[in-house]
């Protein structure tokens, strides 16, 4: 199973929202913003962080893909 992160992208455009400005609303770092973007694992503290600055649910911004073969 990986973790895409493609929705977070998708609603900073639809906001008019930088990542700049994503990374000091959500208080994260550089590298944090450089795992989002690569698909990489984060602790749920920073989703947390990031689902409070955007007020959007982990749902919105976080999609859980299945690797194929999983869940037969």
């Amino acid at each position: 199973m990986s973790v895409s992160y493609k929705k977070i992208f998708k609603l900073l455009i639809d906001r008019n929202i930088r990542k700049k400005d994503l990374k000091e609303m959500a208080s994260i770092g550089n590298s944090t913003m450089t795992k989002l973007a690569n698909n990489e694992n984060v602790i749920m503290e920073v989703i947390a962080k990031i689902c409070t600055a955007l007020k959007c649910e982990m749902g919105d911004i976080v999609e859980i893909i299945p690797d194929s073969g999983e869940g037969k």
